[in-house]
């Protein structure tokens, strides 16, 4: 490990969307987890003395506050990617995003749809395209042998014939290592489409040995695909942000009540918590983007991967420690060989 002072760069317009834009070497973007999964590489900040420590995962503990919660996101990713045919026999792939009612589901697919058509899966799997949106986005209800699915019976027939929705920036068909390692090792709630992608650092023991030694609890936020939608517009605030169910039990609810120093695992987990510390609601759908402008509430620490460059999650980072300081970590983490992205190295903000 080695301990460093950041220095300060030119001056940047937290609300421009161009001033979160960076160069990133291709060969930094990782495609394949590491394994052992907690011997990713972690870049420690410290907001208190403004120092960097280079470090390893399955060191997080000796650098978290003794008195720090923890809160993670127990959302389970799902086989949400399919592949079928048009009523014309031509190929087509859906990928589902999140359900909007029992029925309705919001999905994405490749090429020209039209509603009413009707897409055909493997056992007997139908999709009904009932509606098309601006967004890209499209409406369906999903049918087998004739009878209308609920989205909780949809989940069993996915997860045998789906496959784990890698994001875009992965460019290779998934396989049994993702299955595994694309997932968290306390995911409990099925509904993500993405991975919240700085949990996948744990092991088992290493989870259980945090867990004894800190408070913690759970929410569930599960992922979109909206996750990996860049901001297109020229100013932040103008970007609408996309929402994403959530839940928040009791026994999280008295921990985000206490005065405990909170560490949020992931951006997902950071984004649950502060909604609930502007709304105090515990469960529905939750929009709230967090930037520069608009800073964290009750999350004091935050454990994440390094994003994409003019997203949201980016965005997110520069609400805890600006923008220029946000661009210091960055070249810092490029400059150390750093991999980027879902399946990447980590960074702890204390």
């Amino acid at each position: 490990m080695r301990t460093m002072k950041t220095k300060a760069k030119a001056n940047k317009l937290p609300h421009r969307t161009s001033s979160y834009d960076f160069s990133l070497p291709e060969a930094l973007i990782a495609t394949h987890p590491v394994s052992p999964r907690d011997h990713a590489r972690l870049l420690v900040y410290d907001r208190s003395n403004d120092t960097l420590i280079h470090s390893r995962f399955d060191a997080i503990d000796t650098f978290l506050p003794k008195d720090c919660g923890i809160i993670f996101n127990d959302t389970k990713v799902i086989k949400a990617r399919l592949f079928g045919k048009k009523p014309s026999g031509g190929k087509v792939e859906l990928l589902i995003n999140r359900p909007l009612d029992a029925f309705r589901v919001s999905v994405y697919i490749r090429g020209k749809m039209k509603p009413d058509m009707r897409l055909v899966f493997e056992q007997g799997l139908t999709a009904v395209v009932e509606a098309l949106h601006d967004d890209g986005s499209r409406t369906v209800t999903f049918e087998r042998d004739g009878s209308a699915l609920r989205f909780e019976e949809l989940l069993p027939v996915i997860d045998a014939i789906g496959h784990i929705p890698l994001p875009p920036y992965i460019q290779r068909e998934d396989n049994e290592e993702d299955a595994r390692e694309y997932q968290t090792v306390f995911a409990q709630n099925e509904g993500a489409v993405a991975a919240p992608t700085a949990s996948l650092h744990f092991t088992d023991a290493l989870f259980e040995n945090i867990c004894a030694r800190h408070p913690h609890a759970f929410v569930t936020l599960h992922v979109g695909a909206g996750t990996f939608k860049p901001v297109e517009t020229e100013i932040i605030t103008d970007h609408p942000m996309h929402s994403e169910y959530f839940e928040i039990p009791n026994s999280t609810k008295s921990l985000l009540d206490s005065e405990i120093p909170l560490l949020c695992v992931g951006t997902t987990s950071t984004r649950t918590v502060e909604y609930y510390a502007r709304t105090r609601e515990t469960g529905g759908e939750a929009n709230l983007f967090l930037h520069p402008g608009n800073p964290p509430l009750r999350a004091d620490h935050l454990l994440t991967n390094f994003h994409l460059p003019k997203s949201t999650l980016l965005m997110l980072v520069a609400s805890f420690v600006g923008l220029e300081k946000t661009h210091e970590l960055y070249a810092e983490a490029i400059k150390e060989k750093y991999r980027f992205y879902s399946y990447g190295d980590a960074m702890l903000i204390l």
